[in-house]
């Protein structure tokens, strides 16, 4: 919820705020279950590639708390994070592209989500407009 300028809290989790904590969820789990898995049986093939879709997972799941969570204060961090991945998926991304060998093994963020349909680079675009609509509104 976002506190607004009569004090009232409204939702962040509304209309397409719903389905944008729906994606991340869906996201969080994606990325948790691949790092885990990948960490458990093979991280010594690609360790950075494995850690990066940690850090991926922990960001997701921080994203999709802040939204549910709410107020002026979570959709500011929500905001941050967003950015923060964007940054990430931008940087991995041109990396894979750039030197794949340096990733035996993909990650979430490879060639921008490549393997995720492209939604790792479309998901952080799509949070940062909704939640600076949701700070207007």
């Amino acid at each position: 919820m976002t506190e607004t300028a009569e004090g009232k809290k409204t939702r962040l989790v509304q209309g397409p705020g719903l389905l944008l904590v729906w994606v991340y969820g869906v996201m969080s789990v994606g990325a948790v279950s691949r790092s885990v898995y990948q960490i458990l049986t093979d991280y010594g093939s690609a360790p950075l590639a494995h850690t990066l879709s940690a850090v991926a997972a922990v960001v997701y799941a921080f994203i999709t708390y802040t939204l549910v969570r709410g107020g002026e204060r979570a959709r500011r961090a929500a905001l941050v994070c967003c950015a923060a991945e964007l940054a990430g998926v931008l940087i991995v991304g041109t990396w894979t592209v750039l030197e794949p060998s340096a990733f035996p093994d993909s990650t979430v963020w490879s060639t921008y989500g490549m393997g995720y349909i492209f939604i790792p680079v479309l998901l952080p675009i799509t949070g940062m407009l909704w939640l600076r609509r949701s700070r207007r509104s």
